[in-house]
């Protein structure tokens, strides 16, 4: 039903979730990231709300994510039914499956990184995303998404993908990628990445006008915002 993978690169700090699903609009629900603090995918029979109590945990309790996620899978009465990973600023990570988690499952925790799913072809869907992850070259993003491509090949879900996601956040209190294919009839996860490609060279040209508007280039389209 889900595959993701939770990520932190340490030259630049920044932290990122790519996700894909066979549900609509997984972006919508499952990828929760706080600047500074950390971030959370919250999968399988999804509750959102795990997502920003994780990094209020992690922020203001000061807890590692261990204790994080423990805390708060505590407060849930179906938390059996949730899969969720975490990764920290400082690249600690924490991963749960519930007992009652869809179809064949596994969860994997790497150098900066932890990948999961359910629903899966084969656990060797999640096994290859680490690697994917940990060798692939370029930034953060493309980490991400060389994982997602790795899960695909080694045979993704069980059926067909339709939505993805992929966003990121630096030391700005926005995410600086925040991109999603909501539904598609094939291939999501390669739109995704077109998608990246795309916005990869506009990505700073954003950040500029959002912190210095004088400076900022102009793309000569009416009302572009």
């Amino acid at each position: 039903m889900t595959f993701s993978i939770v990520g932190r690169c340490p030259e630049s700090g920044q932290l990122g979730i790519a996700i894909s699903s066979s549900s609509i609009a997984v972006g919508a629900r499952c990828p929760w990231l706080r600047a500074g603090v950390g971030a959370v995918a919250t999968q399988n029979v999804t509750l959102p709300a795990l997502g920003p109590q994780i990094l209020d945990l992690l922020q203001n309790a000061k807890l590692d994510p261990v204790a994080a996620l423990d805390r708060a899978l505590s407060a849930d009465d179906w938390s059996q039914y949730r899969q969720v990973t975490v990764i920290d600023v400082d690249g600690r990570t924490a991963c749960f499956t519930g007992k009652e988690a869809l179809g064949l499952h596994a969860a994997v925790a790497g150098a900066q990184c932890v990948a999961a799913g359910n629903m899966l072809a084969g656990v060797e869907v999640i096994e290859a995303m680490v690697p994917a992850f940990e060798n692939a070259p370029g930034s953060l993003a493309d980490r991400l998404l060389a994982a997602m491509h790795a899960a695909m090949a080694a045979g993704g879900e069980a059926g067909p993908v339709h939505s993805a996601a992929l966003r990121i956040v630096s030391d700005l209190s926005w995410p600086i990628v925040d991109l999603r294919v909501d539904w598609a009839d094939d291939d999501p996860i390669g739109q995704l990445d077109r998608l990246w490609q795309a916005y990869r060279p506009q990505m700073q040209d954003y950040v500029t006008r959002a912190l210095n508007p004088t400076a900022a280039p102009s793309y000569g389209v009416p009302g572009n915002e």
